[in-house]
């Protein structure tokens, strides 16, 4: 596995405990279709949540979030829908979210979550 294959890895496993730890419940992790994937998709409180989860080692290429371009959330809705079309009870709310995790080495990861980003 690549490097940057490990840090993301790494970085989605820690959003996940994060998002855990915050009441919500995970309801898949790399949910894939023709169009792409969506990299968690979580449950709270009725709504479906669809996170996007960015990864760094450090901000030398700048922050995490910074790679979540306004393509990028346009295919996360398109995403969202395709999953929403095959669940087999459609969800009342969604709600899109982006989740950036800085993880220096040898430190504990940072993490920042926006609601409903899109």
């Amino acid at each position: 596995m690549a490097k940057k294959d490990v840090v993301g890895k790494h970085g989605e496993d820690v959003a996940c405990d994060y998002l855990v730890a915050h009441g919500y419940r995970v309801v898949e992790r790399n949910w894939r279709c023709v169009q792409g994937e969506i990299d968690v998709i979580a449950e709270k409180r009725g709504a479906v949540v669809f996170v996007e989860v960015k990864t760094r080692s450090g901000l030398g290429f700048g922050h995490p979030f910074e790679a979540i371009t306004v393509v990028k959330l346009a295919r996360l809705r398109r995403l969202a829908a395709a999953w929403c079309a095959q669940a087999e009870q459609r969800p009342r709310r969604i709600r899109i979210d982006a989740i950036a995790v800085i993880a220096s080495p040898g430190a504990e990861p940072v993490i920042e979550h926006l609601e409903g980003v899109f």
